[in-house]
C-alpha cells in the first residue's frame, strides 16, 4: 500500500481548509425495455442476450434464455441458471437437468421434440446468480417481464413451476403470502399465471437430495398431465 500523502499543519491563528471529496455518482442501472410487452420472441432473445437491468449481467458468462419447442404446450420454469448453465446458456444442464429430461420422458415429453411431445424450458432468472446462491428479491422482480413475455407469446397450456423461487414468482400475484407458504402446501393444486393453469413441484436438484420425494413429484406431473389434456 501506498503511503498516506503527508498533511500540512495550519499556521498560527489560521483555519485548516478541510477538503470533503465530492460523493461517488451512483452507478445507473439500466431499466427493462419499456416496449417489452410489442417484443417478438427474437427481438425479446435478444434483449434478454445484452440485459444489464441487475448486478448479475456482470459475472455472467452468457444468459439462459430457455430451450425447446416455442409452439409446445408444456411449459416447464426453473429457478436459476447453475454453473452448467452459465458455461452453456441452456437451462437444466447437469445431474438435475438429466433428472428433468428422465421425467418429462416418462410422460411423453422431451425439450428436444416438437408437436405433443414437445416441452419449452426456462427460468425465473436468466442470469446465474454467483456461487449459485438463492436469487434475491429486486432480481426476481428486475427479470419477471422477460418471462411475462415468453408465457404471453408460447401461450402453453400447462405451467409446471419447479422450485420454491419459480412457484413465488408465478403466484405472487394469486396466491397471498405466497412467500411465507412452505412448498409443499403449494402443491396439488391447480393455480394460474395470466390465465395459464400452473402446476406446483419439487426442484430436480432438491429430489437429488432428498429421493424420497420422487413420488410427490411424480404425482404433481401426473396432475399437470390431467390439466393439459383437458386444456387441449
Amino acid at each position: 500500500m501506498a503511503a498516506a500523502a503527508p498533511v500540512a499543519r495550519p499556521s498560527a491563528g489560521s483555519v485548516a481548509p478541510v477538503h470533503v471529496p465530492a460523493p461517488a455518482a451512483p452507478p445507473v442501472a439500466r431499466v427493462l425495455p419499456a416496449d417489452i410487452a410489442a417484443m417478438d420472441w427474437d427481438a425479446l432473445q435478444q434483449a434478454v442476450a445484452g440485459c444489464t437491468a441487475c448486478g448479475l449481467c456482470q459475472s455472467r458468462k452468457k444468459t439462459v434464455f430457455g430451450v425447446g419447442d416455442t409452439q409446445a404446450r408444456w411449459l416447464v420454469v426453473g429457478e436459476a441458471p447453475g454453473e452448467n448453465e452459465d458455461l452453456q446458456g441452456e437451462p437444466f444442464v447437469g445431474q438435475a437437468g438429466q433428472l428433468l429430461d428422465n421425467m418429462l420422458k416418462a410422460v411423453g415429453l422431451n425439450r428436444g421434440a416438437t408437436g405433443t411431445q414437445g416441452v419449452f424450458i426456462a427460468n425465473v432468472l436468466k442470469c446465474r446468480p454467483p456461487a449459485n446462491r438463492n436469487p434475491l428479491p429486486q432480481e426476481v422482480a428486475t427479470c419477471e417481464p422477460y418471462l411475462r413475455r415468453q408465457v404471453a407469446l408460447l401461450q402453453p397450456q400447462i405451467i409446471l413451476a419447479l422450485g420454491r423461487f419459480a412457484a413465488q414468482s408465478l403466484l405472487q400475484a394469486t396466491v397471498p403470502d405466497v412467500a411465507t407458504i412452505p412448498l409443499g402446501k403449494l402443491r396439488g393444486q391447480v393455480h394460474r399465471y395470466d390465465g395459464v393453469p400452473v402446476i406446483v413441484s419439487y426442484h430436480p436438484a432438491y429430489l437429488l437430495r432428498t429421493p424420497q420425494d420422487k413420488a410427490k413429484a411424480w404425482a404433481d406431473l401426473c396432475l399437470a398431465l390431467d390439466v393439459a389434456k383437458r386444456a387441449s
